[in-house]
């Protein structure tokens, strides 16, 4: 009787964090050698660093910022695979006038380069761009994605108070689409948000606010309806879009100023983002899985932020009902489809 033969292991899917952000060494330099250019210094005084914008406004700088080594340490401290690193919000410099911010862009998308061929099997490149100049984003997005293969960008929310859907930044979007580079969306500001100045509230309800804002916006301007390829990423869960969703539903039935530029309910517009599964409740997570599946689910650790999430593959295996399927899409595959690779 021949002896029955071992299947082959199943090679175990990759975990793949799509939320990691970085301040190149780069543009490090630049703002120690020209701060005014900038308007933004980067001070170090000993172990102390930290960048700090004119006017107020600044973050610490630790060592996973613009060291690729470090980064990789934490990756490997939290159980992850390849990052995809993309720069710090503060680090979008919208407030520039047009020729400093193209310069600023290509310093912080070359820094990244050059992070990312440190550990090419672990780190990929996400860029950013000038988009207080829409022409000039569209020239430099079309040189991320020609001269450092990046497949993906990171914009903010908003650009100073103007938002991603309004007509002037319609090139730029039109032609991610076309370039088949996703649009990481990350909030960076809450200046129009009152109220939000004591107990850390800018972030807490101020960043989950500014996705939600911006993904409305996106959905009942029918840019969505327009765009219809678009691939859009939001980070901290999708703010509170998906657990509001029942109202804004109920104001497209409702409202006639729901509907004066889509006629596409809210509901339906929700499978067109992607969402990170920073929740920081696995409770959370199960009730975003449900709405829009877990192949619109990706990794997102925001590290090394504080606010970030340190343990983020036991927080979704604390998930229930997460079939290995689930985890194969949320680990690995949906980051895959979102960087164009046939999965």
């Amino acid at each position: 009787m021949a002896a029955k033969k071992t299947p082959p292991r199943r090679k175990p899917s990759q975990r793949i964090d799509v939320h990691s952000h970085v301040l190149p060494k780069e543009m490090l330099d630049a703002l120690s050698a020209r701060p005014e250019r900038f308007k933004m210094r980067y001070i170090a005084d000993g172990k102390h660093r930290r960048v700090a914008k004119d006017g107020g406004g600044g973050q610490p700088v630790f060592d996973e910022f613009f060291d690729p080594a470090a980064k990789v340490a934490g990756m490997d401290r939290k159980g992850l695979d390849v990052s995809i690193i993309s720069p710090a919000p503060i680090a979008y410099f919208y407030w520039l006038d047009a020729d400093a911010g193209l310069e600023a862009a290509q310093l912080v998308k070359d820094g990244i380069a050059n992070m990312a061929r440190a550990f090419p099997e672990r780190l990929m490149g996400m860029g950013t761009l000038p988009m207080q100049n829409p022409d000039a984003a569209v020239a430099e997005l079309e040189r991320i994605v020609k001269q450092h293969g990046f497949r993906s960008v990171e914009l903010g929310t908003s650009v100073g108070n103007e938002q991603l859907a309004d007509p002037r930044f319609r090139p730029v979007l039109r032609r991610a689409q076309e370039l088949n580079v996703f649009i990481f969306a990350h909030p960076y500001s809450n200046s129009a948000v009152c109220n939000l100045d004591d107990y850390y509230l800018s972030n807490l309800i101020g960043n989950p606010l500014q996705s939600t804002i911006m993904a409305s916006h996106l959905m009942f301007s029918g840019v969505l309806d327009e765009l219809k390829k678009l691939r859009i990423c939001l980070a901290h869960g999708g703010g509170y879009l998906p657990y509001q969703i029942g109202r804004f539903n109920h104001g497209h039935k409702v409202r006639n100023e729901t509907r004066a530029l889509t006629k596409t309910k809210p509901n339906a517009l929700l499978r067109r983002f992607y969402y990170d599964a920073l929740t920081h409740d696995p409770r959370a997570l199960r009730y975003l899985i449900d709405l829009v599946g877990a192949d619109r689910v990706v990794i997102g650790t925001d590290a090394p932020f504080d606010m970030g999430e340190e343990h983020p593959i036991e927080m979704i295996n604390k998930v229930t009902r997460l079939s290995a399927k689930d985890r194969e899409q949320i680990f690995s595959k949906t980051a895959l489809r979102l960087m164009g690779k046939r999965v």
